[in-house]
């Protein structure tokens, strides 16, 4: 098959498809490369076969036997039609409205049965606007049009993300200022708080909606309660083992060294606005991230991951 390199696994196990494109700083766009070499390495874990379709950057450390196609899910599939080929399941991280349409008829006269979209924070306000303004509904509502089974996944900002160069802004220097001057520097320091999942976490939510029917029909919000700026500074504090200062600086300020490291407004917007909604509406949203169901803890069958833990596993990079 042009542009894949064969898996070494040939046993008779399912085989799920997984998205991946190149980072992108818009508002509710989730670091698809680091959840999904999470993904590969779980689904292969439990015995399934993974194929990755991937823009050029992200075509690289994948994990032992993982096919790789090079292609964009935002294109038109034509030119990578065949990694469709065999699929039982789509994880579709990365999809656009303009393209999703040919993509879900490609996958289904392939014989795909499920699709698990990794979607965002977004339709519950894009319905108030107009049909041609949505984003992230109009993927999920052309998913639940397809006749394939579907859930969608609309996470919290992703852990990982500062590594990536993905939503959300906030911590996106913090390795920078971190490393040269043991500082960080950023808006509603003293009170913003900002809710977050580890990566392997929400690959594992994805990986239960691809193997199981179980969640078909569903929406799962994959949320971590919130964290403040302060507590995530002290956690990488801890994991260094090294004092680091947070000082809170204007809403100005963070928007200008944002923009200097390549964010669009809508995506700085969004973050300030969030760090600020859930410092003053903290009780509120936590509960509603509680009130979730199924949780997260119920989803994959174990705890949450602790931003301590991550703090942990990447403190070499803030060294």
């Amino acid at each position: 098959m042009p542009g894949i390199t064969p898996s070494t696994n040939t046993s008779g196990s399912r085989l799920h498809l997984l998205t991946v494109v190149s980072p992108r700083k818009g508002a509710g766009c989730s670091p698809t490369g680091i959840v999904g070499r999470h993904l590969a390495r779980q689904l292969s874990a439990a015995g399934d076969r993974v194929r990755v379709l991937a823009e050029s950057d992200q075509l690289h450390d994948w994990p032992a036997g993982t096919e790789v196609v090079e292609g964009s899910i935002s294109r038109p599939p034509l030119e990578y039609a065949e990694a469709f080929d065999g699929v039982e399941s789509v994880f579709l991280a990365g999809a656009v409205p303009e393209t999703v349409g040919e993509v879900l008829d490609t996958a289904r006269t392939a014989g795909v049965r499920r699709i698990v979209v990794l979607s965002s924070h977004g339709p519950e306000y894009e319905v108030a606007y107009p049909p041609e303004t949505w984003f992230w509904l109009a993927v999920e509502q052309a998913v639940e049009r397809s006749g394939m089974d579907w859930t969608h996944i609309r996470p919290s900002a992703v852990m990982g993300a500062v590594f990536e160069g993905t939503y959300p802004a906030t911590g996106a220097d913090w390795a920078d200022t971190i490393k040269a001057e043991g500082v960080v520097r950023e808006a509603f320091a003293d009170g913003g708080h900002y809710p977050f999942i580890h990566e392997d976490d929400l690959a594992a939510v994805a990986a239960a909606a691809l193997r199981t029917g179980d969640h078909a029909g569903r929406i799962l919000e994959a949320v971590g309660l919130p964290i403040s700026t302060r507590a995530r500074v002290a956690s990488i504090a801890r994991a260094v083992g090294r004092d680091i200062t947070a000082v809170e600086t204007t809403p100005g300020e963070s928007r200008e060294t944002w923009r200097g490291r390549g964010w669009p407004d809508d995506g700085i917007d969004v973050t300030l606005y969030a760090l600020q909604e859930y410092r003053d509406q903290l009780a509120e949203l936590t509960q509603w991230t509680l009130d979730q169901r199924p949780s997260v803890h119920e989803i994959i069958g174990r705890r949450p991951r602790s931003f301590d833990a991550w703090a942990r596993e990447h403190a070499h990079r803030f060294r």
